[in-house]
């Protein structure tokens, strides 16, 4: 970690600015919004959240103390729980934090699933954030979803949750990257600071050593293998969803990756 440098540092993140994605979304949501102005107010939705994870990257490179390392564990409600389990993972795994998937057994309920969430703070509260607002949507789309003649409906809509993730994953990745860019760009131009890449990549190995710390014995899961023909209709789904909401939910063996 740098000292802060009070002419040069980066200034601190806005605090309003999930605020604003939470007001580009009501927009998005509104029945008078046509297709085009929705995709519109959800792309800039995406980008100011991954704007608003990389400004707390950097503010707490110079100014240590501000965002650190922590772990929250999310409960897996059925239906579908393991694929819900998947659409977490890959939001999480976008916006740099990592997972651990965990079972135990419950007399008389069952195998009970929950994911055991390592990142920063200011990282989690966007994984949550936006993992409450699409799975809502997820359920609300798969209502709407026509299941094939012939086609058993679990089969469907475990495939259909695959693609969703899919579309949801590749989607945060991309502004994501978009926002390292643009930062990366700025600090070059004003010389200011370590690079972006440098301070991100110190931060996931802090996580990592924060995943390997709770589970030292950690072995990656088996890929699964789905039948249903649904994953195209799901990541069209996922392609359309918005990505924010104005609730957050704090819900905690095998890595899932």
């Amino acid at each position: 970690m740098h000292t802060p440098n009070p002419t040069t540092g980066p200034a601190a993140p806005d605090p309003g600015l999930l605020d604003k994605v939470r007001k580009l979304l009501a927009k998005a949501e509104d029945d008078a919004c046509t297709p085009a102005e929705a995709e519109a107010f959800t792309a800039k939705a995406a980008a100011l959240i991954a704007k608003y994870g990389i400004d707390q990257a950097l503010l707490a490179d110079t100014t240590p103390g501000t965002d650190v390392v922590g772990d929250r564990v999310v409960e897996m409600d059925a239906p579908y729980a393991r694929d819900k389990a998947g659409l977490l993972a890959g939001i999480a795994h976008a916006l740099r934090c990592k997972t651990v998937c965990r079972t135990r057994h419950m007399p008389g309920d069952g195998k009970r699933l929950s994911m055991h969430l390592f990142g920063f703070g200011a990282d989690l509260d966007r994984v949550e954030l936006l993992y409450t607002s699409l799975l809502v949507q997820a359920a609300h789309a798969l209502v709407a979803a026509y299941v094939p003649w012939g086609q058993h409906p679990a089969s469907y809509r475990r495939s259909w949750y695959a693609g969703y993730s899919t579309a949801i994953h590749r989607r945060l990745r991309a502004a994501e990257a978009q926002a390292r860019s643009d930062a990366e760009r700025v600090r070059a131009t004003e010389h200011t600071g370590r690079s972006v890449a440098l301070v991100l990549a110190d931060r996931s190995a802090l996580v990592d050593q924060a995943r390997a710390a709770a589970y030292p014995n950690l072995t990656a899961g088996r890929a699964r293998r789905l039948s249903g023909t649904g994953d195209r209709d799901g990541y069209a789904a996922g392609q359309r969803a918005d990505l924010g909401t104005t609730r957050i939910s704090r819900a905690g063996r095998k890595a899932v990756r």
